[in-house]
C-alpha cells in the first residue's frame, strides 16, 4: 500500500529563524511537506493564491499587511484555504478575531513540534484547532466574569442579528457570514459592533459568552441551523 500524499502548508512569519524552526519541526514528522514561504502578509497572499497549500501556517503580527489581514483576504478570494494562525498571545480577543477573519485555528508560538504537527493535520482535515490552554481560558472567563450574562434579553435582537450571532458565536468567519447573508464582510462586522453595543458587551469574547449563556446556541448544537 502507497503512503499517502503529505499534506503541503506554506509557512509565513517575517523571522527567517522562525519559519527555518517550523519548516524543521513540520517536516521532521515525515506527514508534511513544507511547500512555500512568505515573510509578510502581501506576500502570503500572492503565493498561496499561486501555489494553494492545504494549509497556511501564520503569523499574526507581521509588516506590509499583518497576518489577519492576510487570512481574511485569502478566505475571501479563495474560501477553501485553511489557515493557522500563530501568536504569542493567548488573549481571547485575539483569538476571536483570527477566528472571525476565517482561520480554523490558533496556535501559541511556544507550542512543541508534537502540538503544532497536531494542529497543522487537523486544520487539514478540516477541524477547528485551538489550544487546551486558551479552551481552559475561556472556561476561566465564563466562570468568573458573571457579569458577561446579565446585559440584555436575546429578545432585543431582530432575527438578522440574532443569526449572525449565532453564526459568529459559533467559529463561521466574516466572510462566510457574509456569503450566506448576500452582504459584505464589512457590513457583518458592523452588524457584530451593533449587536455588542445593544447588549452591552465589552468585548466580543463577551458577547460570545453572553450567546452561548443565552441558550443562542442550541439551535446549531440540535442541528437546525448549519
Amino acid at each position: 500500500m502507497s503512503a499517502p500524499d503529505p499534506i503541503t502548508v506554506m509557512v509565513v512569519d517575517d523571522h527567517p529563524l522562525m519559519r527555518a524552526g517550523l519548516r524543521d519541526a513540520l517536516e521532521t514528522s515525515g506527514r508534511i511537506a513544507v511547500v512555500a514561504e512568505a515573510g509578510n502578509g502581501e506576500e502570503a497572499l500572492r503565493v498561496a493564491l499561486e501555489v494553494q497549500p492545504d494549509v497556511v501556517v501564520m503569523d499574526v503580527i507581521m509588516p506590509v499587511k499583518d497576518g489577519l489581514d492576510a487570512c481574511r483576504e485569502l478566505i475571501e478570494r479563495q474560501p477553501e484555504s485553511r489557515v493557522l494562525m500563530m501568536t504569542a498571545s493567548a488573549r481571547l480577543d485575539a483569538v476571536i478575531d483570527a477566528v472571525a477573519a476565517g482561520a480554523k485555528g490558533y496556535l501559541q508560538k511556544h507550542a512543541g513540534p508534537e502540538e503544532l504537527v497536531a494542529a497543522v493535520v487537523d486544520v487539514a482535515e478540516d477541524r477547528l484547532q485551538v489550544s487546551d490552554e486558551i479552551v481552559k481560558e475561556v472556561f476561566a472567563m465564563i466562570r468568573r466574569d458573571g457579569r458577561a450574562v446579565s446585559f440584555q434579553p436575546a429578545e432585543r435582537l431582530t432575527k438578522k442579528e440574532r443569526t449572525t450571532l449565532v453564526l459568529f458565536a459559533s467559529g463561521k468567519s466574516y466572510a462566510t457570514i457574509a456569503e450566506r447573508g448576500g452582504n459584505s464582510p464589512v457590513t457583518v462586522r458592523n452588524r457584530l459592533n451593533r449587536i455588542q453595543d445593544k447588549v452591552g458587551a465589552q468585548s466580543k469574547q463577551e458577547l460570545v459568552i453572553w450567546a452561548v449563556r443565552q441558550g443562542l446556541l442550541d439551535d446549531v448544537d440540535a442541528g437546525l441551523m448549519p
